[in-house]
């Protein structure tokens, strides 16, 4: 039985290896080792200082040498890459966000919802073309984000002073922007006022009678492109009313491409007090998509060839379905829904100051644009499109007219220099 036990012996062998202290201990001696000492303490209590290198001297001889070996000493070179003094230098300087810095997440997370645009009075810009933009027309900075130091001095030293310069890595821009090509440097500013903005001498020297008026936009993307339009056409300035997109969202300014500062936009306005911000003698025009009247009055020709618009979506046809199918009295009254002219896009209607009235793709215009029309003795502009095209993309209608206006107004201009000269 013991011989059997003893040849079964490797069976009570441990499966794991036992770590001997002795191991452990001449390990930490090796570590030990291979550390540089500051000093050395000997078993007899002598404390010897670290060597210096065949190169290096110490810092109490260097400090007791001579002056004139001092002198002959020679400069320190600094390289190209470190501008940070000739930057501080100007008076400026910049904060480098450390790991775990959450100052441009934070401000990402909220500068991006409307409700604290219109509460703290700030938006976001991104780019270098825009912010430079924003600058000239006397934008108001407050924080700067940017990762490389070249972005912030191609901008004016002027306008940065006591503005807030953090500097953060390329990927947390990257992270937070909406452009697919970030270009490394993003703004908080102080929502611009249309009142106290100066706008490019260029801009002012061909603007024209013409004003938008833009109802119930709620795409971003449309609502960019028809300022950027109404910027090239030449608008005197953009009214906004309730219900349309926030003007000052990514979106919109991305779309817009710095029209923002080359116009004067005026947003969140009511019915009532719209009227207000048109010149005097103005009159309303709306782009409307086929109202009641639209076959009965567009000439012959557009009917022959079939250049109406499609009525099915019309919010104004719904409300004339809906009187037609109810049982009228006699002698009861259709007056609250105005009934306007309606003429042909290219007729001339330019005659006077105009504003152009434009609606959303879902809602279209409202009644209270058609009243305000009715009451400035406007009409409704009608542009033809073949059969089976419901009707144009809104931020396309508001360029045609845009642009169809500014023609008008040229032509215009060109009949009286004429008649001048005759005379």
């Amino acid at each position: 039985m013991a011989a059997w036990v003893k040849g079964l012996g490797w069976v009570t062998r441990p499966l794991l290896s036992v770590v001997r202290t002795w191991d452990l201990d001449a390990r930490r001696w090796v570590r030990a080792l291979r550390r540089s000492p500051v000093r050395v303490v000997f078993p007899s209590g002598q404390a010897g200082g670290r060597k210096p290198g065949p190169e290096k001297q110490p810092r109490r001889a260097a400090a007791e040498a001579s002056p004139h070996e001092q002198r002959q000493k020679p400069p320190l070179q600094v390289s190209a890459s470190q501008t940070s003094c000739a930057w501080e230098e100007s008076g400026l300087r910049y904060d480098k966000a450390l790991p775990g810095d959450r100052r441009l997440s934070s401000v990402m997370t909220i500068v991006k919802s409307r409700p604290f645009r219109e509460k703290q009075g700030k938006i976001l810009l991104e780019g270098r073309r825009l912010i430079a933009d924003a600058l000239k027309a006397g934008a108001v900075p407050k924080v700067f984000f940017f990762s490389r130091l070249e972005y912030i001095k191609e901008l004016p030293i002027d306008k940065l002073k006591g503005v807030s310069l953090i500097k953060v890595k390329f990927e947390d821009i990257k992270d937070w922007s909406d452009l697919v090509t970030p270009q490394g440097i993003m703004g908080i500013f102080a929502k611009p006022d249309h009142v106290k903005m100066t706008y490019p001498e260029t801009q002012l020297r061909h603007l024209l009678p013409l004003l938008l008026i833009c109802d119930n936009l709620r795409d971003p993307g449309n609502l960019g492109t028809i300022l950027r339009s109404a910027a090239g056409a030449g608008c005197s300035k953009v009214l906004l009313t309730k219900g349309c997109v926030d003007p000052w969202e990514p979106k919109v300014l991305r779309a817009a491409m710095g029209a923002h500062f080359q116009v004067p936009i005026i947003n969140n306005l009511d019915w009532e007090t719209l009227p207000n911000y048109l010149p005097t003698d103005t009159r309303v025009y709306v782009a409307d998509n086929c109202g009641l009247y639209a076959q009965a009055q567009i000439s012959n020709k557009a009917s022959d060839h079939g250049w109406v618009c499609d009525r099915r979506l019309s919010k104004l046809h719904k409300y004339e379905e809906e009187e037609e199918e109810e049982d009228l009295e006699p002698g009861a009254s259709k007056a609250w829904l105005p009934e306007l002219e309606v003429q042909s896009y290219d007729l001339d209607w330019t005659e006077a100051p105009a504003a152009v009235v434009v609606g959303g793709e879902t809602h279209g215009v409202s009644l209270e644009s058609l009243q305000l029309a009715e009451s400035t003795g406007g009409k409704r502009l009608l542009i033809p499109v073949v059969p089976g095209v419901d009707s144009l993309n809104s931020a396309m209608a508001a360029s045609i007219l845009l642009f169809e206006g500014r023609r008008q107004l040229r032509v215009r201009a060109e009949h009286l220099s004429r008649d001048r000269c005759y005379h």
